[in-house]
């Protein structure tokens, strides 16, 4: 149900979406799981490097594989994110379920890999082929020994998400029932992870780093 805005949290600058859904009562076990739930039904997310002089740049990127809070991209050696990446190694990954609204935002540190990472060819399968094509010199084939094929590996050190609590016809009436009444929608649950949580997580989950 819609809760009140109440003086105070005018008063104290606070934003009430976020302050009457955040959780910070959750187990971090209970806040992984969760947050796993969410992004494994994700193949796609955006992955955002820094550029500079422009700013953030994103663009759509398959999950190869996850490990724990990290994720594991081929990429193309070629592309711009790799000079983005020489310059500055954070970045960031977001996922967002239009089905549901749920939404995941990991920060954290940006690696590649060299060509000759054996996780590469743990990691490849031939619809990769598609997006490199195959010159027909034997080399540059778009399989997983092409010179162009790397690794982009984000490794978590804040993660945030949100995740729904109500299903289509109960976001609709938690909508309307806020604007009737001047209250403050409550369709899910917003948490944060930091540092110390993550590298739990990361210990459980294992790591993909070489």
């Amino acid at each position: 149900m819609p809760e009140s805005l109440k003086k105070e949290e005018v008063e104290r600058g606070q934003d009430p979406s976020v302050m009457k859904q955040f959780d910070s009562s959750t187990p971090t076990d209970q806040k992984f799981e969760d947050l796993y739930t969410i992004v494994d039904k994700q193949k796609i997310g955006m992955l955002g490097t820094y550029r500079n002089n422009i700013g953030p740049v994103s663009r759509a990127m398959a999950v190869a594989k996850r490990s724990g809070p990290d994720f594991l991209f081929l990429a193309n050696a070629h592309s711009q994110k790799f000079d983005d990446l020489e310059q500055n190694k954070l970045g960031q990954v977001i996922f967002h379920n239009s089905s549901n609204q749920d939404w995941v935002c990991i920060t954290g540190e940006l690696a590649t890999s060299s060509n000759d990472d054996p996780r590469i060819k743990e990691v490849y399968s031939k619809p990769v082929s598609a997006w490199f094509g195959d010159l027909g010199d034997g080399v540059h084939t778009g399989g997983p020994e092409d010179p162009r094929m790397k690794l982009i590996e984000i490794k978590a050190k804040y993660i945030s998400y949100w995740q729904h609590e109500a299903g289509a016809l109960g976001f609709a009436k938690e909508i309307g029932g806020a604007i009737a009444t001047g209250g403050v929608a409550q369709t899910g649950t917003l948490r944060e992870m930091k540092e110390n949580e993550i590298e739990q997580a990361r210990a459980k989950g294992g790591s993909m780093s070489s």
